[in-house]
């Protein structure tokens, strides 16, 4: 028989949302059900629905919080003042494929088509997730600005080109086609170098 937790509102949808991402990374986004997820919580199956509409809303949600969680961790490496630009900058490359390594499921789900090819992304997950797009079109202008990054190319086309790299290189290791741990932190290492101009000319 399931035991019904005595949640305050807040307490359960944050519950619900901690328990869903971890059957998502431990058992893959197929595998989560609400009717699931309200059994592992210990309420009832009707609970989580005060929170979530479907399926959907509730991945949209998770997804959100791992945008959330990523965008502080980009602002916390480039508000490290006492390293250099170039360190923040390679610092910045290698974490997001950290990031993207560390939890592959949810990477899948920030990223990939579940929710972005059909729209189905929420307005509360697009509030937190181009926020989050717009700060990389930022740092890339002031990287530009300090002569870390070339100052020819528009910066929004050398945003996105500097995240689809990123991205391809998550992509690759994520699903095994030919990069494995061993190569990831030379190619991180490479691309910084692809994407930085040569020291003496920043400023």
């Amino acid at each position: 028989m399931t035991v019904i937790q005595p949640y305050h509102h807040g307490e359960l949808r944050a519950a619900l949302i901690t328990t869903a991402t971890k059957i998502i990374e431990e058992e893959g986004i197929d595998a989560l059900s609400i009717r699931k997820l309200a059994e592992q919580v210990g309420v009832s199956r009707t609970a989580p629905y005060h929170h979530f509409k479907d399926k959907n809303a509730l991945l949209s949600a998770i997804a959100e919080e791992g945008f959330r969680t990523w965008h502080n961790s980009a602002k916390r490496i480039f508000e490290q003042q006492d390293l250099a630009l170039s360190e923040r900058f390679r610092l910045f490359i290698h974490e997001y494929v950290g990031y993207a390594s560390s939890h592959p499921e949810l990477y899948d789900l920030m990223f990939g088509r579940t929710l972005w090819s059909k729209n189905n992304a929420t307005d509360s997950q697009k509030a937190v997730a181009y926020p989050c797009f717009q700060y990389q079109l930022e740092m890339t202008r002031s990287w530009q600005k300090h002569g870390l990054l070339p100052q020819g190319p528009d910066a929004l086309r050398l945003a996105q080109v500097t995240w689809s790299t990123l991205h391809g290189i998550a992509r690759l290791l994520i699903d095994g086609i030919f990069a494995d741990a061993s190569h990831i932190a030379q190619m991180c290492d490479c691309a910084a170098q692809v994407f930085m101009q040569d020291p003496a000319q920043q400023h």
